[in-house]
């Protein structure tokens, strides 16, 4: 079975954020362009400083700001079989091996595509 996930990585080099915003923008491209993703899986680092990095804000605030175009935006740390929207995410798009699932892992990002 294929995973319904289209993974980036805009943390491993660090970019620009201007590049991070064009990469982030080609993946959501590449998923509601398809009919077999659905979902579009951002590592986007959680910072050396401890509390979090300037990409995974940035990530973060890219999503908010078209979250009319998603069905649901998942924080890493939120990503678990308990979540209302990761359980609703796995029940229609299918189960999937995912290693971050329930990992609480604050430097991704999952977005539930429209």
């Amino acid at each position: 079975m294929n995973s319904p996930v289209y993974t980036i990585d805009i943390a491993h080099p660090p970019r620009h954020p201007d590049r991070a915003e064009e990469e982030l923008h080609g993946a959501w491209h590449i998923v509601r362009t398809s009919p077999a993703l659905h979902i579009l899986k951002v590592i986007h680092g959680y910072g050396s400083s401890g509390r979090g990095g300037s990409t995974r804000t940035l990530a973060r605030n890219w999503a908010f700001t078209h979250r009319a175009h998603f069905r649901a935006i998942i924080n890493g740390e939120d990503y678990t079989a308990f979540d209302s929207s990761t359980q609703q995410m796995l029940q229609e798009t299918g189960l999937f091996d995912d290693p971050d699932l329930t990992r609480g892992n604050a430097g991704v990002l999952i977005i539930w595509v429209r």
